[in-house]
């Protein structure tokens, strides 16, 4: 007897559940614990991708006020603020706490301006409009990770 697949796909790759029947299927995805694919995501996570500190060596630098960059490469300010975000708790900080922070890095921006550009955009964006941080968006996140840190890294490779 022939059996049937379904493919569930996920943040971390795809689930395949199989079955003889369709009902067989539907058992089965309902006995999975509630918070199944959150803690699967959890575990890979943890376990496959490189951590950030890992993916940031050489660029940025975590200090007790919070991640200072110390690359030598030139950043717009666009990026100098992507990246003190991508590196911050949660991609999240304030106006005031990212311009202390470029200011520890020898960059001086208008960043409340840059923000409200880089909302524009679609980079960033308030996830509380009552309080006054900003965070990456996933297109944010995409664009620091293939962009940014992909430029980065290969110049750090050409100067080994």
């Amino acid at each position: 007897m022939k059996k049937i697949q379904t493919r569930i796909k996920t943040s971390f790759g795809e689930i395949t559940v199989e079955g003889e029947n369709p009902q067989e299927i539907l058992d089965l995805l309902q006995s999975l614990p509630e918070n199944f694919v959150e803690n699967v995501t959890n575990i890979v996570s943890t376990k496959l991708v490189p951590s950030a500190a890992v993916q940031l060596k050489g660029v940025v630098e975590f200090t007790t006020e919070g991640p200072v960059l110390v690359t030598r490469e030139k950043l717009t300010h666009y990026e100098a603020i992507g990246l003190i975000l991508y590196a911050s708790e949660n991609n999240t900080n304030t106006a005031a706490q990212i311009a202390n922070l470029l200011k520890s890095s020898g960059i001086k921006s208008m960043v409340p301006a840059r923000l409200n550009e880089m909302t524009k955009r679609g980079i960033v964006f308030k996830p509380d409009p009552k309080k006054p941080e900003f965070k990456l968006t996933v297109q944010g996140v995409r664009w620091i990770e293939d962009e940014v840190l992909a430029r980065l890294r290969g110049k750090m490779v050409e100067r080994s």
